[in-house]
């Protein structure tokens, strides 16, 4: 879309939406809750990718793409909330703040925000500003964006490097998730799959939460993200054992519904609409992937679980390459540190 805008003839090759990572997504936009001890480099692009949202939601001109402005991290614990504490010290704290406000809730606090979570909450934080998209809408909408940009649209899967050197235009840009590895045989990926369920609300239902609200539960991360409908509930990660098949796993389908109805009861009288699976293409050292492999080639891969989140920085990083620009482009804040080449 970028492209299109910027006057460039584009022709987009698009195999739609089976398989695809961004189509089972959440669409969390976590800068914090993605946020790790040893990871600095990540949250900074995460922050600074965070930051430009407003401006893309504004460009689809649809504001419901967003599904929740802001992120509600619980404990359930004392143990919990000592972890979650040490993160907004040590990690949260580090970084230029993308958000309006973080600050610690107690459980009052927490049943006030979100009155279905479970009375067993010890504590948690409020991130105000750091919501998330309906990710299938904002597919749909950039489609459309795309177009009215003039681009035009191809349904085909390019899926060989024989494929890429018979496309006509001048420029390529390989954005394929984990097949870029089929196509640009310089980039090093490895396939993580997860598991998300999407739950529908009924009319004996509660409503659903107006936040994203994440926390940890048996060891695992749990979080409930927010739609019209329903709730998208993520996520598991793991190494596969075979990449031929996006089936979710009964483990981790029954995993999710456990920690889902742990922290939300009333979400047992949802319906279960959907146990989706896909495979999130990781880099070695858990950075994005975007630079120029050639004259003509422009690679744009290993997001991980963050594509939806990175898509703004990708963006810009994206035009620096095609207007020939080496480095970063200057107003993200980034550093070189920050993407890996």
């Amino acid at each position: 879309m970028a492209a299109a805008d910027a006057g460039r003839r584009v022709r987009v090759y698009d195999a739609g939406h089976q398989g695809r990572a961004a189509w089972v997504a959440a669409g969390m936009l976590g800068s914090l809750g993605e946020g790790h001890p040893g990871e600095d480099a990540l949250l900074q692009l995460s922050t600074a990718s965070a930051r430009r949202w407003p401006h893309l939601v504004a460009r689809l001109g649809d504001p419901a793409v967003m599904a929740a402005t802001d992120s509600l991290f619980v404990a359930m614990s004392s143990a919990d909330a000592h972890h979650l504490g040490g993160l907004a010290e040590f990690v949260w704290a580090r970084q230029p703040r993308a958000h309006n406000d973080l600050r610690a809730v107690d459980n009052v606090e927490i049943r006030r925000l979100e009155p279905a979570v479970t009375s067993r909450v010890h504590s948690g934080y409020l991130a105000t500003g750091e919501g998330a998209v309906d990710n299938r809408r904002l597919l749909d909408r950039l489609q459309h964006a795309v177009r009215h940009a003039g681009a035009e649209i191809v349904e085909r899967r390019v899926a060989d490097l024989a494929d890429l050197a018979d496309l006509p235009e001048d420029e390529v840009l390989v954005a394929a998730g984990l097949g870029s590895r089929e196509l640009v045989s310089e980039v090093a990926l490895h396939a993580a799959k997860g598991e998300v369920l999407r739950l529908r609300r009924t009319n004996w239902s509660v409503p659903p939460p107006t936040r994203v609200v994440r926390a940890r539960l048996h060891g695992r991360a749990v979080y409930l993200v927010p739609r019209a409908d329903g709730i998208v509930v993520g996520a598991t990660q793991y190494e596969p054992y075979s990449e031929t098949s996006t089936a979710p796993e009964v483990g981790g389908v029954l995993d999710l519904l456990a920690d889902a109805t742990e922290l939300m009861p009333a979400l047992r009288t949802y319906e279960l609409a959907e146990a989706g699976a896909g495979f999130r293409p990781c880099s070695p050292d858990g950075l994005p992937v975007i630079r120029r492999i050639d004259e003509r080639v422009v690679v744009a891969t290993g997001h991980g679980r963050n594509g939806i989140l990175l898509a703004p920085y990708t963006a810009d990083r994206v035009m620096a390459l095609l207007d020939g620009h080496e480095e970063p482009v200057p107003d993200m804040g980034m550093t070189n540190e920050g993407v890996r080449r």
